[in-house]
């Protein structure tokens, strides 16, 4: 268990961001995990991007991260292989300029800090021929995420924004205690500490420093915390909406039959994918229908008293009644850790709004 102990100032100054690479960082570690495989709704994904490992021989550089986090990250390791740019939105290639640059006194701080017994020998390169060795690491994550990535990666964007733009409102109007305290995941949160689930016992205090939220559509339930920027702490957590990596309207097998039977495979798929609320419109492109059919299957919940009705401003936003909610727990979604109702049915929802800006932004 790792347990973060924040100071008010840190609170106070507690932002959001999405990264691609470390979306890159926790796919391969995903895939390192499963040896090549992964549960739904990681599983199409997962076959692919185990191929472009195994047959595209610029990638081999990004075995580091096996390496690196082998044994269940049982030992923390540097965050210097973890590019990082204060900025909401950064970008791959300016995380990437980053990490090709990465200082000679940043190496040997953090290689200092970590293996005080002696740099294992697969990192040596990034210190004895250190321009080399990162620039060959970018290069491969550059064709990873060309290959394997990129033609995922607009869905995700709107995924990530809208999970933003979700924690950014209870930010605004509840504070960053109900931004924590709604991680949900294996976060716990008891004031003034975060607790974060690892297999080894350790402690983190951060005063005066920054904290900065990052949520991941490959954490797979998964946390992180990185730790070695003095004044930057960054929390990794699982983003909702995982299930656009499986086609939007796929349904995990394990349970998928007995709900549609019941309900219907269209019906079933717009009720699971409430559990975040959303408009019409954001629902059909989810899950890939109509937005007239999507209009028909929230009557029917509506009707059933499962779905309720809401007006936002110029928007109707649908939400699930306890009803609805009584109806996928009897059917084990809300109980399943990953490709859960909750994880997959964040529905994408149109632009965000101006005054989100101020929430993500100002981490220079």
């Amino acid at each position: 268990m790792i347990r973060i102990h924040l100071d008010e100032v840190t609170l106070s100054r507690t932002r959001m961001a999405f990264s691609p690479a470390a979306e890159v960082i926790a796919a391969l570690e995903l895939l390192h995990r499963g040896r090549g495989r992964a549960a739904w709704p990681y599983t199409g994904w997962a076959e692919q991007a185990a191929a472009v490992l195994a047959s595209v021989p610029q990638t081999a550089p990004l075995h580091l991260y096996r390496q690196l986090h082998g044994g269940g990250r049982a030992r923390r390791t540097p965050d210097l292989f973890e590019p990082f740019v204060p900025q909401p939105d950064p970008g791959l290639g300016a995380e990437l300029a980053v990490l090709r640059a990465t200082p000679g006194d940043v190496v040997e701080y953090q290689f200092t800090r970590h293996y005080p017994e002696g740099v294992p020998d697969f990192l040596l390169p990034y210190r004895e021929d250190r321009e080399r060795a990162f620039g060959r690491l970018a290069d491969a994550f550059e064709v990873f995420w060309r290959e394997a990535m990129a033609p995922y990666w607009p869905l995700m964007r709107t995924v990530l924004e809208e999970e933003i733009l979700l924690r950014a409102r209870s930010l605004a109007g509840h504070g960053p205690d109900a931004v924590l305290a709604g991680l949900g995941g294996p976060a716990l949160w008891e004031p003034p500490v975060l607790s974060l689930p690892k297999a080894k016992e350790s402690r983190v205090t951060a005063a005066g420093q920054r904290l900065l939220l990052v949520p991941l559509v490959f954490a797979q339930g998964r946390m992180g915390c990185s730790t070695d920027q003095p004044d930057l702490l960054r929390v990794t957590y699982q983003a909702r909406g995982a299930a656009v990596l499986a086609g939007g309207a796929a349904v995990d097998p394990v349970f998928g039959d007995r709900l549609v039977a019941l309900l219907g495979e269209r019906r079933a798929a717009v009720l699971r994918a409430l559990v975040v609320p959303a408009t019409t419109s954001a629902l059909a492109r989810l899950l890939g229908l109509a937005p007239s059919t999507v209009s028909q299957q929230l009557s029917g919940l509506r009707a059933a008293g499962a779905v309720h009705r809401r007006r936002a401003g110029r928007r109707v936003y649908y939400g699930l009644e306890p009803a609805g909610e009584e109806l996928l727990g009897l059917f084990g979604d809300c109980d399943q850790a990953v490709g859960s109702s909750q994880e997959a049915g964040s529905a994408v929802q149109e632009g965000l709004p101006g005054g989100t800006a101020g929430v993500v932004s100002g981490l220079g």
